[in-house]
C-alpha cells in the first residue's frame, strides 16, 4: 500500500474540501493550494499549514508557479454565472475557469480528480465543452471521468444540499464510480442532533482580534466556536421573528407586521424568513445565512438568524477551525465550502483506489 497520497486544491476557498479528505483519509498530503480570496487563502494556511497556499488567480499561478505532479487535484470553479440563483449569465468569465482547471490537469498529470459544482452545472454548457475534452480529439483525451448529482445528507451532513460531483481518473486508471452514500434517508442527521451542545443565547460582539497576513493586517482569527455571536435586531425585526412559530415563514406573519412588498407578494418561496426544522437536516447553508429574508434561516425557536458558528457546524467544520476576515468574508467562506462529511466521503473512496 502507498503511503501517502499527493493533492493539488484549485479554488480551494476556506478548506472544506481539503478538510473533507483529510478527515476520510489521512493519507492525504494536500501539498499545493491555489485561492483567490484573501481572507478564504488565510483561513485555509492556518488550518492546512504543511500547504503551500498561493493567494491570487488561477490564471496567475499558471502562469508564475510550477504545477507539482499529484496523485488527486480537486476544486470547484466558480459558480456564480451559472446558479439558479438570480440571473445566470453564460457569458460570466467564470463560467470558463474550468479551462484553467483543465490545463492544471495538463500539467498536473494527476491519476484521479475531483470537480464540484451547483447540481445545474451538469445542464451548462461548459459541462457539454467538458465532456467533448475527454474525447478521443479532445485536450483531456487521456482523462474519462463519471459525475452524480449528490446530497450531502446522505453522506452525515446535516444538510440538504445537493451538489454535482465529478470524479475523474487517467485512462490507465480503474473506474471507481462516486462514493457510495454512508446515511439512509431516515437516518439523516438533524439541525436538533447538530445544534445539541450549542447555547440558544449568543452575544452580538466578537473578541477584537487581527492577524498579519500575506499582503495585510486582517480581523480575525477566531475558531468557529467563538463565532457564536448574533447581531443587533431592529424591533419590528424581533416582533416579526416571536411572531414565526416553529418550522413556520413569512406567511404566518399578521398583516402588521408583514414588508409592504410581502403583502402585495403572496406568493414565492416558503423559505424566506423561515425558521430551520429541529428534526431534519437544514437547508442548503449558503453565503448569507445571517439574513432571515435570505432562506429558512431562522433559529428553530431562538428569535434570531443561525449563527456562523452554527452555520460552520452544519457546513461540518470542526468547533477549532480558524477563521480570517470579517462576519460578511467569513459567512462567504463558509457558505461557499464543500461540506466536510461529503468531502470526507470522496476522501475514503479515493483513498481506497490508491490503495
Amino acid at each position: 500500500m502507498r503511503d501517502r497520497i499527493s493533492v493539488l486544491d484549485l479554488f480551494a476557498g476556506a478548506g472544506g474540501l481539503s478538510e473533507g479528505m483529510r478527515q476520510g483519509s489521512s493519507r492525504f498530503d494536500v501539498i499545493q493550494a491555489v485561492e483567490l480570496d484573501q481572507d478564504a487563502a488565510a483561513t485555509f494556511s492556518l488550518n492546512h499549514s504543511s500547504s503551500q497556499v498561493f493567494q491570487g488567480g488561477i490564471e496567475e499561478w499558471l502562469i508564475a508557479g510550477d504545477v507539482p505532479a499529484v496523485d488527486v487535484v480537486v476544486g470547484g470553479p466558480p459558480c456564480q454565472g451559472f446558479s439558479t440563483l438570480g440571473k445566470q449569465d453564460v457569458e460570466d468569465r467564470r463560467n470558463t475557469l474550468w479551462r484553467e482547471y483543465a490545463a492544471t490537469l495538463l500539467r498536473a498529470q494527476p491519476k484521479y480528480f475531483v470537480l464540484e459544482n451547483v447540481a445545474v452545472f451538469a445542464k451548462s454548457p461548459q459541462f457539454q465543452d467538458l465532456v467533448a475534452a475527454t474525447r478521443s480529439d479532445g485536450e483531456l483525451r487521456d482523462y474519462a471521468f463519471e459525475w452524480d448529482v449528490l446530497n450531502t445528507a446522505d453522506y452525515g451532513a446535516p444538510q440538504a444540499r445537493k451538489r454535482a460531483i465529478l470524479i475523474g481518473r487517467h485512462r490507465d486508471m480503474p473506474a471507481i464510480g462516486l462514493p457510495p452514500k454512508t446515511t439512509s434517508r431516515d437516518a439523516h442527521a438533524t439541525v436538533a442532533q447538530a445544534f445539541a451542545s450549542i447555547p440558544f443565547t449568543v452575544p452580538d460582539t466578537l473578541p477584537d482580534r487581527h492577524i498579519e497576513v500575506p499582503g495585510g493586517i486582517r480581523p480575525g482569527a477566531w475558531s468557529a466556536r467563538e463565532l457564536h455571536v448574533g447581531r443587533r435586531y431592529a424591533p419590528m425585526s424581533i416582533r416579526r421573528f416571536e411572531a414565526i412559530p416553529e418550522g413556520g415563514n413569512r406567511f404566518d406573519l399578521p398583516d402588521e407586521l408583514l414588508a409592504p412588498c410581502w403583502r402585495t407578494h403572496k406568493s414565492g418561496s416558503g423559505d424566506v424568513m423561515g425558521r430551520l426544522h429541529w428534526n431534519r437536516p437544514s437547508v442548503t447553508i449558503r453565503t448569507e445565512f445571517f439574513k432571515p429574508e435570505k432562506g429558512r434561516y431562522l433559529h428553530p425557536v431562538a428569535n434570531r438568524a443561525i449563527t456562523h458558528y452554527e452555520a460552520a457546524t452544519l457546513q461540518g467544520f470542526p468547533p477549532d477551525y480558524q477563521f480570517v476576515g470579517s462576519r460578511t468574508s467569513i459567512a462567504r467562506q463558509i457558505g461557499n465550502a464543500v461540506p466536510i462529511p461529503l468531502g470526507a466521503a470522496i476522501g475514503k473512496h479515493l483513498a481506497a483506489a490508491l490503495s
